[in-house]
């Protein structure tokens, strides 16, 4: 598989110089472009747009929100574009669109979420990290470095990848942790967290699922309890580069790297390829996880700021 992702990272940059392509692809994500990673997400998508120099238009419903996404998707159809990007956080809502995609003839690569279902529901490939595998290698970790009893803080439940990060984190924790719900507000999680480690001195594992909306108020929510420095093992999905400071500082013990800007970038580029070669990977690419220490966090930390990590 590395072998696999070098030659797709190769078939990239011979894109890069291509002459420039006429074709319009439409990326459809369910997180919003304002979002600090999924701006990553969409940087990916935009390089990409340059380098090829595809018609590219990133799509995202104002909220979590699988009907209005579904509807997204359906009008993209309609457009008859040469590629479609999407995710797919919820296969049962956005199933019976994407398939509609893939009957009209429209190439389909997914990419974030929804590597379990993309095949079956009509895409070429998919490009993003088994979400189950990296929270079971998570909890796995935490539990190595003494981690007794966690919580998994869950901004986005119902979200399949989300659900999944829980699942596998507990799993390879030993099972004694349980899904703290929160909704995308920092404010919100921090008062929540701060909340569960107040009500049980015992839990001294947080497994947040996103870096500046999960990871960096649950590092807040530590320090407020007088448990920072390390007494509470925290780490969290993705990157920010305050999340990555807090690794740094010791406040935190890592973060779990997807590398969201090719999985804006790489669909793209093999959408626009595709279009106009006829070429396209012949398996998935995964994008993660990847396990960013202390030893590795501020090397990190510029390009996260300039939101390409």
């Amino acid at each position: 598989m590395k072998h696999f992702v070098r030659g797709a990272l190769a078939a990239s940059a011979i894109a890069v110089a291509a002459p420039a392509l006429a074709q319009n692809i439409i990326v459809v994500a369910h997180g919003q472009a304002n979002d600090p990673f999924w701006s990553v997400v969409k940087n990916g998508v935009d390089k990409a747009a340059e380098d090829t120099g595809a018609s590219v238009d990133f799509r995202s419903p104002e909220t979590f929100d699988m009907v209005a996404m579904s509807q997204l998707i359906d009008a993209a159809v309609n457009q008859e574009p040469d590629g479609l990007v999407v995710s797919i956080p919820d296969a049962d809502a956005l199933g019976p669109s994407i398939e509609r995609a893939a009957q009209a003839g429209i190439p389909i690569i997914s990419m974030n979420s929804g590597s379990d279902v993309a095949h079956d529901l009509g895409a070429l490939l998919h490009v993003g990290q088994d979400e189950f595998t990296a929270g079971k290698i998570a909890g796995e970790a935490l539990a190595e470095m003494g981690g007794t009893k966690g919580i998994c803080v869950n901004q986005e439940v119902g979200n399949v990848a989300l659900d999944l990060r829980c699942e596998g984190f507990i799993e390879g924790f030993g099972g004694n942790a349980e899904v703290l719900p929160t909704g995308n507000d920092p404010t919100e999680v921090e008062s929540k967290v701060r909340a569960a480690l107040d009500a049980d001195p015992e839990v001294d594992t947080v497994m947040a699922l996103g870096a500046p909306t999960a990871g960096e108020p649950s590092v807040a929510a530590v320090k407020a309890v007088g448990r920072g420095g390390g007494d509470v093992k925290l780490a969290s999905f993705d990157l920010s580069a305050g999340f990555l400071q807090a690794i740094v500082d010791g406040d935190a013990a890592f973060a779990i790297d997807q590398q969201q800007f090719l999985q804006g970038y790489l669909p793209v580029v093999f959408l626009a390829l595709n279009a106009q070669f006829g070429l396209v990977p012949g398996g998935d690419v995964p994008s993660g996880p990847n396990l960013i220490t202390q030893d590795k966090a501020e090397q990190v930390i510029e390009l996260s700021a300039q939101g390409i990590r």
